[in-house]
């Protein structure tokens, strides 16, 4: 086993062992969220194998790896869509892996998701959509809920859009808008889908500023699933490499610029490629299989 793989073992000891560590740390040394030797399958299929990784309050980590790897169904898992089929999972310091509904309803007023679609309500404006979490949880009046939404439309650079419908944006004024949305649910952590997937470099660019404002002004947990390099290296503490379903790498992007896995070596390689350069001679060269 290469130096690089250990490093994404986090322990080797039994469940009770792990139950009995974590009692022992105080809140400020436990991790926010952690898979513990995570599993899951479908049918025949093993999404992820044996995935281990940690992240403390505060940071953020991005999931990266080619298609099909575990990226999202890591996501899912967290938010208690999903169940591991062997391994445990901690989020907010809670280990949710038998959790019911009931309790992963509270957690998920905690830990909030955005999605790759963005998920808004098409028939709500994009204040609506924002001011709807607001409402589910009671307390306000409409003068501080209409305050509210205006200050978040405005953080994520869309305030003039409030009176919009989902279908009049683009992609990535759709993902702001459900950046925004997740905010006002005043989550300590967020998990962000692809969101910077089918968007214009520059939409990319400014989601990516975006995400990176929310960690360090309101100091929010994040982990991001992406294919993006550039926005993997500007907003990760940590880095996880998927493949076939195992952590290859687990580590800081300066690290993972070092590792010696080949896998990620294709990766980083192919990430830095300007294909609209290429001719169809170039690409067979670059790429595998027929074009």
């Amino acid at each position: 086993m290469s130096d690089t793989i250990e490093t994404v073992v986090v322990n080797n000891s039994t469940p009770e062992a792990e139950t009995a560590r974590r009692s022992e740390e105080s809140r400020d040394d436990k991790p926010y969220l952690e898979f513990d030797h995570v599993s899951k399958s479908f049918g025949d299929k093993h999404v992820l194998r044996d995935v281990s990784w940690r992240v403390r309050s505060g940071e953020t980590m991005c999931i990266l790896g080619r298609s099909g790897v575990g990226k999202s169904v890591s996501l899912h898992n967290i938010m208690g869509f999903l169940k591991p089929d062997a391994g445990r999972i901690w989020v907010a310091y809670e280990d949710i892996t038998d959790y019911g509904e009931k309790d992963m309803e509270r957690i998920r007023k905690k830990v909030t998701m955005v999605f790759q679609s963005g998920a808004l309500f098409d028939s709500l404006t994009v204040g609506e959509n924002v001011a709807f979490p607001l409402r589910e949880r009671g307390g306000l009046d409409e003068a501080q809920i209409f305050q509210i939404v205006d200050g978040l439309l405005e953080m994520v650079g869309v305030g003039h859009m409030r009176d919009l419908l989902p279908a009049e944006l683009s992609t990535g004024m759709r993902r702001s808008v459900a950046i925004a949305r997740a905010l006002s649910a005043e989550p300590e952590c967020i998990l962000y889908d692809e969101p910077t997937t089918m968007v214009d470099p520059m939409m990319a660019h400014l989601l990516g500023d975006l995400i990176q404002k929310l960690k360090y002004q309101l100091k929010l947990t994040s982990v991001v699933v992406t294919h993006d390099m550039a926005l993997a290296q500007k907003l990760a503490d940590k880095l996880i490499f998927l493949h076939e379903g195992r952590v290859v790498f687990y580590g800081t992007p300066k690290e993972m610029e070092n590792s010696k896995e080949e896998i990620v070596q294709e990766f980083l390689e192919l990430d830095s490629t300007d294909f609209t350069s290429f001719g169809k001679t170039d690409l067979r060269r670059a790429l595998p299989g027929d074009l």
